[in-house]
């Protein structure tokens, strides 16, 4: 029988803990930063459609003033266009702000392994 001491055997899970713990926080980095990414991507497409909404009120604006210029055939293309690029612009940013509503910030993959790893290191001391 091949018994090892106990203060090996300590040494080895403390040896071993490390490693554990280095390789959790490294997937949490990787994690988080995929979240990131994704919520930088929805912010993005949010200012877009912010931006489009913003074209479209200068498209009625535009028409307005044609309007108010007399001429007719002008001003109706301007508030038609207009009220497409805003309506183009408005679902835009209402899909993309319920995204990012919706995005986890958690890192649930890191606390999974987490949980698991609390098991295995009881396991390791009975």
């Amino acid at each position: 029988m091949n018994e090892r001491p106990l203060g090996e055997l300590f040494g080895e899970l403390a040896r071993q803990t490390t490693v554990l713990i280095q390789q959790e926080i490294l997937l949490a980095k990787v994690e988080l930063g995929q979240k990131a990414r994704r919520a930088g991507k929805q912010a993005g497409l949010i200012a877009l459609g912010g931006a489009i909404l913003y074209a479209g009120l200068l498209a009625v604006v535009a028409g307005v003033i044609l309007l108010l210029a007399d001429h007719i055939a002008p001003w109706i293309a301007a508030l038609l266009v207009g009220v497409a690029v805003m309506a183009i612009g408005y679902g835009l940013l209402k899909q993309q702000l319920t995204a990012l509503q919706q995005l986890d910030p958690t890192p649930r993959a890191t606390i999974e392994t987490l949980r698991q790893d609390k098991e295995w290191a009881k396991e390791q001391l009975q």
